[in-house]
Formats: C-alpha cells, sequence, structure tokens
C-alpha cells in the first residue's frame, strides 16, 4: 500500500521493522502514551510478529528506510464479536501533526471495512490525548466511555476514554 504524503509508505510489519519499531515504542513520549513498557527488547515485537494472523493486521508507516508510525487492527475470535475489531497506534513524536496518523488510521478501517467486513472498531486512548482523540473523531470514532485509573503513567493512575466506530 504506498500513501499521499511523499516518500511515506505504509506497509505490512515485517522481519526488517523490528529493530524501527522497537525504538519507536522505545522512545520515551511515545511510550508515554500507548500501553507498552519502556525499554522493551526487540524479542518482544518477534513474538508479536510470530503469532500474526489474518484476524491481526499490523502495519508500519516508513519514511526513508526509518519505521516512523504503527498500527495493529486485531479482529475478536470469540464467535459472537467477530464484528469487532480492537485498534492500537503509535506515532514518532517528531512525525506527530504531519498526517502519519490519518495515514495509518486510514489504511487499517479500509481493511476493516472492506476486507475484514467489521461492523465495530474501537479502541482505548488516554483522556488527556487531545491529538489524538481529535484523529480519532475525525474518522468517526466517538467517545463510549471514561475508564478511571486504567493505567500507570509516569507513577501516577491516569483515566482513558473508550471510542468506537460502527461502519
Amino acid at each position: 500500500m504506498s500513501a499521499a504524503l511523499p516518500q511515506i509508505i505504509i506497509e505490512p510489519l515485517a522481519e526488517r521493522h523490528l529493530e524501527g519499531i522497537t525504538a519507536l515504542y522505545n522512545e520515551p513520549a511515545v511510550c508515554r502514551q500507548v500501553l507498552q513498557m519502556p525499554c522493551q527488547p526487540i524479542e518482544v515485537w518477534r513474538q508479536r510478529l510470530a503469532a500474526a494472523t489474518d484476524r491481526n493486521v499490523k502495519l508500519v508507516a516508513v519514511h526513508g528506510g526509518e519505521v516512523i508510525g504503527n498500527i495493529g487492527l486485531e479482529q475478536y475470535s470469540r464467535i459472537r464479536q467477530r464484528h469487532v475489531g480492537t485498534v492500537g497506534m503509535g506515532v514518532a513524536s517528531a512525525w506527530q501533526g504531519k498526517g502519519v496518523g490519518s495515514m495509518l488510521i486510514g489504511a487499517v478501517l479500509d481493511v476493516a471495512d472492506n476486507w475484514m467486513k467489521l461492523r465495530r472498531v474501537e479502541l482505548t486512548v488516554y483522556a488527556d490525548n487531545e491529538a489524538a482523540i481529535a484523529l480519532y473523531r475525525k474518522f468517526g470514532f466517538e467517545t463510549e466511555g471514561r475508564l478511571r485509573d486504567y493505567a500507570v503513567r509516569d507513577g501516577v493512575y491516569v483515566d482513558a476514554l473508550s471510542m468506537a466506530r460502527l461502519a
């Protein structure tokens, strides 16, 4: 899949991306906004890649050979929830606000809508991550609830929002 921004390509996560995706999520500003633990070894991502199935889409945004963003879409496996998928995403700090997140969300929602026929795509986002919330709203996600003390960040409990988009 190629994308509209110059020299940025959206492609499936592969072995050649593992060093870059590890560096992406080990970036303190990125790690702070996602549920990944800091200082993860490359083996964590190698195991995730090995566990990939056709119900688990993993894409990366690449610029000049460097991984600058990642998104995953996982279809629920329970029979009564096969119409539902969940999304997780991260974009390098230097590339935030430049359309990379829009490219990633657009690519994964195309798969969700046109290939997996998912009716519902959901995600969680920290309640204070206004830029991400605005991005998700742009793609039709709506806030469904507030998850109090959802995760620990910087040594304190923080809230998250549960958001979903119905096709």
